[in-house]
């Protein structure tokens, strides 16, 4: 059966916990090493993984190339324009042909819907490098740059600041299968969707005000509030004008609390030079661990 890593909420916990113990043992096998080497085991050895951007990509396209690579495999990287699905091409008859000619494939897509499609008929495995709807591998760097710095991620409690977009989204999946608690505050106007707030259940609570939700918290996350494709700029500055993650917030939060973006930040908006830059944040880790995490979605996705 092939195994695809499209949502988190789709995996069994046993298996989402194996891949973040995979990331951890990958990472520390390699403390030293050129970042061009292969890993010991190398379970990409003679594997191409195709990349499919519909999307601007620093942090996905590079630390999936970085990642493939260190499994012993090699990458085809390409934007949707530069193909035929640009002119219209069938996503099913893309994925048909890929099947054919990868042994993996990762797109940072626009639309959800069109991931699953593509999953649906791909022989191979298909991994969600972002959609509108979630963004799963950023979300298993995170818990991995939180495990190393404070420990288990269970029991502990996230808050969540600003957007209820797809970073939002993927958190709280992670909340119901990693045992921990996401504090989640947004203006009611971009709340998170109501279907995976469900999909949270009881890990997730949902308030409209940050100091509730940073109170005695363990880690802070916030994203920008304006993402790509969103038409309201000034509309959304005028909403989360009082979300912004400055030192007085995060003095709320418990006194070892960290801070984590997934980048790229809007200083100023979303959070102030001080917090980014300060020492609980974990921003530069959290980036380096999209290698780390990505590999352990790989190397599950290859059958390891």
């Amino acid at each position: 059966m092939t195994r695809h890593f499209l949502d988190i909420h789709r995996l069994d916990a046993a298996d989402l916990r194996a891949i973040l113990d995979d990331a951890h043992v990958r990472k520390t096998a390699r403390k030293g090493w050129p970042q061009g080497r292969p890993d010991a085991d190398a379970p990409g050895r003679d594997r191409v993984l195709a990349m499919i951007f519909e999307k601007n990509s620093t942090r996905t396209r590079f630390s999936f190339d970085a990642a493939i690579r260190q499994l012993g495999g090699s990458s085809i990287i390409a934007n949707s324009t530069d193909m035929q699905l640009g002119r219209g091409e069938p996503v099913e008859d893309t994925a048909r042909v890929l099947s054919r000619m990868v042994d993996a494939v990762m797109i940072r897509a626009n639309n959800h819907e069109d991931v699953e499609r593509f999953a649906r008929v791909a022989t191979v495995p298909v991994i969600n490098g972002l959609t509108d709807r979630s963004h799963p591998c950023q979300i298993l760097a995170d818990l991995l740059t939180i495990e190393e710095h404070r420990g288990p991620i269970a029991g502990k409690t996230v808050a969540w600041v600003g957007d209820g977009n797809n970073v939002c989204h993927s958190f709280m999946h992670a909340a119901a299968k990693f045992d921990f608690h996401l504090s989640v505050a947004c203006p009611a106007e971009y709340h998170p969707d109501l279907r995976d707030l469900a999909l949270g259940g009881n890990s997730v609570s949902l308030t409209s005000d940050p100091r509730d939700a940073v109170k005695g918290a363990d880690v802070v996350v916030t994203d920008t509030w304006v993402s790509m494709g969103d038409q309201d700029y000034e509309a959304r500055l005028a909403a989360f004008e009082s979300y912004g993650v400055d030192e007085a917030l995060m003095d709320q939060a418990d006194p070892d609390a960290v801070f984590l973006h997934c980048l790229p930040a809007h200083r100023g908006e979303e959070v102030t030079d001080a917090v980014i830059d300060g020492p609980k944040s974990l921003v530069w880790d959290e980036a380096e661990n999209r290698i780390h995490a990505q590999k352990a979605v790989l190397a599950w996705c290859f059958g390891g």
